[in-house]
């Protein structure tokens, strides 16, 4: 058992100090949230002795608490299985802020947030912050810990808003940023929504009548003989091989998009996937839209609070969702040499249109970087609300036309053989 001093708050608010006796830090904390008390310091008074037992028995003898000799692995295991979601990250940024805004510590406001118990990932990741901030550590260093579920955007700008004071405020940035980002995230989705509900509907409509009108219309037209029509020939053979080789199409189905699936994992295919999204004729523009929206949001959210130039687009690049348009900022990164000129490489790429350079380079010669990034971004978040209707708008009847075209073929071959085989009847 060590020793250790410790400083904290009673739920009144009282300042209250003491020794106690814990295995270690961790269960110090949890004893002291036992007893209602808000921990503000913790400093070791007396580490704890190593324990003489051999290594063979030691296991039996220490148990599961003795895994801070191997935690570095064990953490590590936990930190990549443990995420939040975007919106859990988004009401955890927008919880912490406002504490920290009211007046409240930084160490009391985590304290606060994990008394409020969720069953959720962020349960574990903000208890984890709360020890390491008691501990000694900086928010950023704590963040760090925990790369999957907060990005390098955020402890990077955390970090500024730690070494400029502001970190309330800062905080109150990344939540406007993170609602811009599900805010596109969402327009894109239920742009999708109708659509997948359309195919998967005539799909299923036409699979049923492949598979169990027109076998049984094939029944009764070989009942009354004759010649069929070549398209009802032709539909009538569709239906036969989908009932009798229909599990070898869906295994094929699913064994070929395993495949693509890997290969546009790869560094080659994900190129190949991002350079023909930008030049499909209206998807393209959804996904220029968001990608350029969404760079100039980040880098002016970060240039605003302190960010480095060169750090800002290094994280910019990892950022922005597309590998073309990360190429794209990466070589420009390593055109930037004095930090203040970025307009200029942007544009030799090509890859981003020549009103987004000449409204940077208007910003760079004023001076307010920030302001033109920020007005860059309101106009490409309104061309992206205007892709996304015609997206919407293009769509549907296509896929309603596609379909009509599908059961228009399965009609009309089965009329035209009624009609033949009823005129050889009449004669």
């Amino acid at each position: 058992m060590a020793k250790f001093r410790y400083i904290a708050k009673t739920r009144t608010g009282e300042r209250q100090e003491g020794v106690l006796e814990a295995p270690d830090r961790r269960a110090l904390l949890a004893q002291l949230g036992r007893a209602g008390l808000v921990p503000i310091a913790v400093q070791d008074v007396q580490p704890a002795a190593p324990a003489p037992a051999p290594a063979a028995t030691k296991p039996r003898l220490l148990g599961r608490k003795e895994k801070p000799r191997r935690g570095w692995r064990y953490e590590k295991s936990i930190r990549s299985r443990v995420r939040m979601k975007l919106s859990e990250l988004l009401l955890f940024t927008h919880e912490l802020s406002d504490l920290l805004a009211s007046g409240m510590t930084l160490g009391a406001a985590l304290h606060a947030l994990v008394q409020r118990k969720t069953g959720k990932a962020q349960d574990t990741i903000i208890t984890d912050l709360r020890d390491e901030i008691v501990s000694g550590s900086s928010l950023s260093a704590a963040l760090a810990r925990w790369p999957d579920s907060f990005p390098s955007l955020y402890v990077s700008m955390v970090k500024a808003g730690e070494a400029s004071g502001q970190l309330p405020g800062v905080l109150e940035r990344l939540v406007r940023h993170y609602e811009r980002a599900q805010a596109a995230r969402e327009k894109v989705s239920m742009a999708l929504v109708y659509p997948l509900i359309v195919t998967i509907v005539g799909l299923g409509a036409m699979v049923f009548m492949m598979t169990v009108v027109i076998p049984r219309f094939s029944a009764m037209f070989a009942e009354l003989g004759g010649t069929l029509p070549l398209p009802t020939r032709m539909l009538i053979g569709l239906s036969n091989g989908l009932i009798h080789y229909g599990w070898a199409l869906l295994l094929a189905i699913l064994l070929g998009g395993a495949a693509l699936r890997r290969a546009l994992r790869t560094p080659a295919g994900r190129e190949w996937k991002d350079r023909f999204l930008l030049r499909a004729p209206v998807a393209g523009s959804i996904i220029r839209a968001n990608a350029f929206a969404n760079f100039a949001h980040t880098l002016g959210t970060l240039l605003a609070n302190g960010v480095p130039v060169l750090q800002a687009l290094a994280i910019v690049e990892n950022t922005v969702g597309n590998s073309i348009i990360a190429k794209a900022i990466n070589e420009a990164k390593d055109r930037v040499t004095d930090g203040s000129t970025i307009s200029r490489p942007l544009a030799q790429d090509g890859i981003f249109p020549r009103l987004f350079t000449d409204m940077l380079a208007i910003g760079e010669e004023s001076g307010d970087m920030t302001g033109a990034l920020e007005h860059i971004g309101r106009r490409y978040d309104n061309e992206l609300d205007r892709a996304v209707k015609l997206f919407t708008t293009i769509l549907e009847p296509i896929m309603m036309l596609l379909i009509a075209v599908g059961v228009g073929f399965v009609a009309i071959s089965m009329l035209m053989a009624v009609f033949e085989l009823t005129s050889g009847l009449n004669t």
